[in-house]
């Protein structure tokens, strides 16, 4: 679906002039088909997201509470600021597309307001819940910053990111047939415990934590059936915490920085070159590109 709105939104060679002129056909088009390509991979991120969240497989049916949840999710992780903006101007792009692209349909275009990304956009900024810039996002002291959080269930959460490296949507729900017991670490050669995560772009596999987690992990699924934590509170526990520890707030995502780091570091001492070591570790947190884990490591 997103190469047919994309045909409704690209004009090759549209000139400036024309895409600026409310009176001109190609007045909010594109031209470029490296920003087409870029809309793209957001909009494919942001279907495969609504069909997950919302059970909602056609684009045309979007409106502006979707678009929210979206950015809300998104800002969750507290990426940066430019990777936010990208998101923000490949939706308005997307409102722009579905127009064009329902008015080629029908005759006429359908109603869409994604206005509110843009407010979200703004907030993010004022409330410092973005990244200016890049930086190394990695906590100092993350088991410090863990055993500070105010509720139990985000020290766990926390925990199982920091020791699994996985995303905030890989720890905010985990059912009782995740869990998928002892599993031997070859890097580490050491026993460890598996749950098993499905993450960003669908991606499913398994994570290794330590045994003490998987047993408390364990314990909260026998009780309560499974595991599940308010993601917009727990990211407001790790915001206030760091807070409190005057410390900077890198949001939840950070433990992940600080699983890279320490599983290079596994890697490299049982022999792995650096460059296989940065393949490896991408692959345990469900990337395919090698360049991902550089990142981390700043």
């Amino acid at each position: 679906m997103s190469a047919e709105l994309i045909k409704a939104l690209l004009v090759e060679g549209a000139k400036k002039i024309e895409r600026i002129d409310p009176n001109h056909p190609n007045f909010q088009k594109i031209a470029s088909y490296g920003t087409a390509k870029t809309y793209r991979a957001v909009w494919e991120n942001f279907f495969h997201y609504l069909r997950e969240h919302w059970n909602v497989k056609d684009p045309e049916i979007i409106t502006g509470d979707m678009v929210s949840s979206y950015m809300d999710f998104k800002v969750l992780n507290h990426p940066s600021k430019q990777y936010l903006e990208k998101l923000s101007a490949s939706l308005g792009a997307l409102e722009r597309a579905l127009k064009f692209y329902t008015k080629n349909k029908y005759g006429a275009a359908k109603e869409y307001d994604f206005s509110v990304r843009q407010f979200i956009l703004n907030e993010s900024r004022n409330l410092d819940l973005v990244a200016d810039n890049y930086h190394n996002r990695a906590y100092e002291n993350p088991e410090l910053l863990i055993e500070s959080l105010s509720e139990p269930f985000h020290r766990l959460a926390a925990k199982i990111q920091l020791s699994g490296g996985c995303r905030l949507e890989g720890v905010s729900l985990i059912k009782i047939d995740q869990l998928r017991g002892i599993q031997f670490d070859p890097i580490t050669s050491t026993n460890k415990t598996a749950v098993f995560t499905k993450e960003k772009g669908g991606k499913g596999s398994d994570i290794l934590i330590s045994h003490e987690i998987y047993a408390e992990l364990q314990e909260h699924i026998s009780i309560h059936k499974h595991f599940k934590i308010d993601r917009q509170k727990y990211s407001a526990d790790i915001r206030e915490t760091c807070k409190k520890l005057g410390i900077p707030a890198e949001g939840s995502h950070a433990f992940r920085w600080n699983f890279a780091k320490r599983r290079m570091i596994e890697y490299s001492r049982t022999g792995y070159t650096y460059e296989q070591s940065l393949q490896a570790v991408s692959w345990e947190m469900k990337h395919n590109r090698a360049s991902i884990t550089e990142h981390y490591l700043g």
